[in-house]
């Protein structure tokens, strides 16, 4: 009997989900293959001193930085298979910095030996389908030799992550700013900016941390530029949050009703990201922005056009790393039949369901996001044979503890919520 051929684009913490998944079937009924285009695996928390392109002359793919902490407490993203105390030998605090995350994410990955299943360096080109055979044909091309290969698969599991591609705005004034203006994807260092004027555009998790960060390493000052609402904390003395930019004029700034700050030495451009898929061909490719439901997947992973093609990780992400595996879970179970995949009529009655439940959930209201995405990943595993979650105890992990009183006006206010993961 011929084995079922799944391939796994992407070996960061979505992939290794997968493999992770597929790594408990029984290997006779499948034939698994996951290609990675970097050399290593780990996707986004490859921390890398390269911006632009690699060496490869690809795209770099992480916007990992120094000194970045985890937004979301360990307890909301611990593997139940693979705890941090079986990880470490000993209670660890809740919120961890990279190093850690990443060494816990390949510790479990190196656990159950799933590098056997990953083609490193292996960059796919293009991906398309034949209807009339059911068929993937997936080109790729070796990063080193430049080395063409074409193989065929039975489902496709696309695992690239959506924090890569950079969204970039422009402003008026921007092609005459004689200092530095960069994308948060290619911020690597606090201490570059020590004893400047920067200013920061954006208002979510990379704009916070990234301002806090300048501050804490010695920048002379940060003006935070928001869309549509100011962050509203409690800011050292050195932060000032302002409506949008309206236009550059040498290094001064005017923003939405006139204001005017003199003087910056770069602007950091903290936008976010575009889900970018040029790799699939024009019919299978997701079309969507950050949000908790992407239009097309059934169960936020099964492209509804293509039942066998399948999408993890791509939705907004309060949870990460259990979300991802609950993902995997249902991808494998679907594919080795275990779970019964509904037809047109009933995925589309599903979607529809999910997307209603989206509407009700306010836009700034991160614990309404947090128990959509909690309700979404039970579902998930109905009937799986997942470990057990106690998700009310992961809602309680991520709720906000009443402030404190306000700092001295000298003192730096540390904030945990930092670039999302």
């Amino acid at each position: 009997m011929q084995k079922t051929r799944v391939a796994i684009i992407g070996a960061g913490p979505s992939g290794l989900s997968a493999l992770r998944a597929f790594n408990d079937a029984k290997q006779e009924e499948l034939d698994i293959v996951c290609f990675e285009k970097s050399n290593d695996w780990g996707g986004q928390w490859n921390l890398t001193w390269q911006t632009g392109v690699d060496s490869t002359g690809e795209p770099v793919h992480s916007s990992m930085y120094h000194h970045l902490w985890s937004n979301g407490p360990k307890e909301c993203l611990e593997y139940p298979d693979y705890t941090f105390d079986e990880h470490a030998g000993k209670p660890t605090p809740s919120y961890a910095r990279r190093e850690v995350l990443r060494d816990y994410i390949l510790a479990r990955a190196t656990k159950y030996n799933l590098k056997r299943f990953v083609h490193f360096n292996t960059i796919v080109r293009d991906v398309s389908f034949d209807p009339a055979t059911s068929i993937f044909t997936i080109r790729t091309e070796d990063a080193k030799t430049s080395e063409v290969s074409v193989t065929q698969h039975d489902y496709v599991l696309v695992a690239t992550g959506h924090f890569s591609m950079p969204h970039i705005p422009t402003f008026d004034g921007f092609e005459s700013f004689p200092g530095r203006i960069l994308h948060a994807h290619d911020f690597r260092d606090a201490r570059q900016f020590t004893g400047q004027r920067v200013l920061v555009i954006g208002s979510s998790y990379s704009a916070e941390d990234i301002a806090l960060q300048l501050v804490k390493f010695g920048a002379a000052g940060v003006v935070i530029s928001y869309r549509t609402a100011p962050m509203g904390y409690r800011w050292p003395s050195t932060i000032e949050e302002v409506p949008m930019l309206t236009a550059m004029r040498g290094r001064d700034a005017t923003f939405q009703g006139g204001l005017h700050r003199p003087g910056f030495d770069a602007v950091i451009l903290c936008t976010g990201y575009r889900h970018h898929l040029p790799f699939m061909a024009k019919e299978l490719r997701l079309v969507t922005d950050n949000r908790l439901n992407p239009p097309g997947l059934y169960k936020g992973v099964v492209f509804h056009a293509n039942p066998r093609l399948m999408y993890l990780g791509m939705q907004d992400q309060h949870y990460t790393f259990t979300m991802f595996d609950a993902q995997g879970w249902f991808a494998r179970d679907l594919i080795l039949g275990r779970r019964t995949l509904p037809d047109e009529a009933g995925r589309l009655e599903d979607m529809r369901k999910w997307e209603a439940k989206e509407a009700t959930v306010p836009r700034a209201d991160t614990m309404a996001a947090t128990a959509y995405q909690s309700d979404y990943i039970r579902d998930l595993l109905v009937g799986s044979d997942y470990p057990s979650l106690d998700f009310d105890a992961m809602e309680a992990c991520f709720k906000v503890s009443p402030p404190p009183p306000p700092p001295a006006p000298s003192s730096f206010h540390h904030s945990r919520q930092m670039l999302k993961l």
